[in-house]
Formats: C-alpha cells, sequence, structure tokens
C-alpha cells in the first residue's frame, strides 16, 4: 500500500507538475497568441499602408508619365524650334556674308566717289575762279556795252539833228534857190 501510496503520490506531483507546465504554456500560448493577434493587426496596417502608399506611387507614376509625356512633347517642338533656329541661322550666316561683300563694295564705291568728288570739287573750284574772272570780264563787257549805247544814243541824237539840220539846209536851199528864180 505505502507503494502505490507513494506512487500516487508520484503521480499527483506529475500531475502537478504538468499543470503547472500546462498553466504556464497556456500562459505562455496565451501570450503568444495575443503577440501574434498585435503581429496581425500591425501586419494588416502595414498592408494598408502599403497598398495606400502603392496606391499613390501608381497615381505619382501615372502624373509623372503623363507628365513626361507633356515634356517629350515639349522637347520634340524644343528641337523643331532649335532645328529652324540653326537653319535660320544658316541662312543669316548665307545673308550676311553677302550683305558683307555688298558693305565692302559700297565702301569701294563710296571711296571711289568720294575721290571723284574731290577731283570734282577742284575742277568746281578751277571754274568758280574762272567764272569770276569772266564775270569781272563780263562786268567790263557790261560797262563798255553800256557806254558804247550811250555813244550810240548821242550818235543818234546827233545823227537825227544832223538830218533834222539836212532838212533844214535843204528847205533853205529850196527857198534860195525860188528867191534866185524870181
Amino acid at each position: 500500500l505505502t507503494g502505490q501510496q507513494q506512487e500516487i503520490n508520484n503521480l499527483i506531483q506529475r500531475k502537478n507538475a504538468v499543470d503547472e507546465e500546462n498553466a504556464r504554456l497556456k500562459n505562455e500560448f496565451s501570450n503568444l497568441n495575443q503577440k501574434f493577434k498585435d503581429k496581425s493587426q500591425e501586419l494588416k496596417d502595414t498592408e494598408e499602408c502599403a497598398q495606400k502608399k502603392e496606391e499613390q506611387n501608381r497615381l505619382v507614376i501615372k502624373n509623372l508619365e503623363e507628365e513626361n509625356k507633356g515634356l517629350n512633347t515639349c522637347c520634340a517642338d524644343l528641337l523643331n524650334d532649335l532645328e529652324k533656329l540653326r537653319k535660320q541661322e544658316a541662312q543669316w550666316e548665307t545673308e550676311k556674308s553677302g550683305n558683307d561683300a555688298r558693305i565692302k563694295n559700297l565702301e569701294t564705291d563710296l571711296a571711289k566717289a568720294r575721290e571723284e568728288m574731290k577731283e570734282l570739287r577742284s575742277i568746281c573750284s578751277n571754274l568758280s575762279s574762272q567764272v569770276a574772272v569772266k564775270q569781272e570780264e563780263l562786268s567790263q563787257k557790261d560797262c563798255d556795252v553800256i557806254r558804247a549805247k550811250k555813244e550810240l544814243q548821242e550818235l543818234q541824237n546827233l545823227y537825227r539833228q544832223n538830218i533834222e539840220h539836212t532838212a533844214q539846209q535843204a528847205e533853205l536851199i529850196k527857198q534860195l534857190q525860188a528867191l534866185n528864180t524870181d
């Protein structure tokens, strides 16, 4: 009986130990279960947050793609404008080259024209001197003509007087002849 009592006591002790172990394991299980729930909630929250982030990222990517598309279009337009401007620049360079050549020719022509003007001024100066001399001569001739006109006028007056005088003499001669005849 004592041996059985001893065995029962051992079994009771083992049962108590097992019960304690069970209680400890249940407690640990309960703690682990709570941790699992917490971690599950955390995971759920993290997944929701990740989903939101992913959605935001999708929107951002979509917006960036649209913006990129717009920028690509803008870039293409700018490249076209740049190409046009380069062509225009090349055309202007050609025109500038032609204009530079024309300017050089015009400068040469201007230099020649200045030389000709210098010569013409010299000729003009000489001609002005000659004109002054001729004007002096002309003035002298005018004086001579005026003097000659006066002399001519005097001669015409004398001639007229002479004719009158001759006419009077002829009349006197007629009268004298008539008297002589009487």
